[in-house]
């Protein structure tokens, strides 16, 4: 069986629509709006405001992607990385976040997109509480996209969105 090099942007070539294909609008290089919340599940209200960069690729023949991300946080500017696999079983996307000032491997987000709208889901620690996190992928179009994280301390009963990612395609 030959292997096909690329994913192009021809939906004729992307595989079964199975979910695979969801992040392909997404590969490209882009301008990032960040704004996150100062202190997590605190009561906090005091946002910082911040620039950055972020370039998504295609792997495995579009069964995943990794973005490589330049972060201008007030405190100094960092890399991060994101690497997204699909099982294309369980049509389920599992998301690791990679962070160079504490490069390890946490547990991923999981979940899918639905009418246009991803949905990503872990439970984790937070100051040695447990959380629920959720990532949210919307209002994507093929110059813009919208990224948020949300914490609920209370199993997704609530949730605080901490951190909001406006992206603006440049290449």
């Amino acid at each position: 069986m030959p292997i096909t090099p690329f994913v192009t942007d021809n939906p004729g070539t992307r595989g079964p629509a199975d979910g695979r294909a969801d992040f392909d609008i997404l590969h490209g290089r882009w301008r990032v709006a960040h704004r996150r919340l100062q202190r997590r599940l605190e009561g906090d209200t005091q946002w910082d405001e911040f620039a950055g960069m972020s370039e998504m690729k295609p792997l495995l023949g579009g069964l995943g992607n990794v973005d490589d991300n330049v972060i201008e946080l007030p405190g100094g500017t960092y890399r991060g990385a994101s690497l997204r696999l699909f099982d294309a079983e369980t049509r389920l996307w599992s998301i690791w976040w990679f962070d160079s000032r504490n490069p390890r491997m946490e547990p991923p987000v999981v979940g899918r997109f639905e009418q246009g709208v991803g949905r990503f889901y872990a439970d984790e620690t937070l100051r040695g509480r447990p959380i629920r996190v959720r990532f949210i992928w919307s209002e994507i179009t093929a110059t813009t996209a919208r990224w948020e994280q949300a914490f609920s301390p209370d199993a997704g009963a609530s949730w605080e969105i901490n951190w909001d990612m406006r992206f603006t395609r440049i290449g």
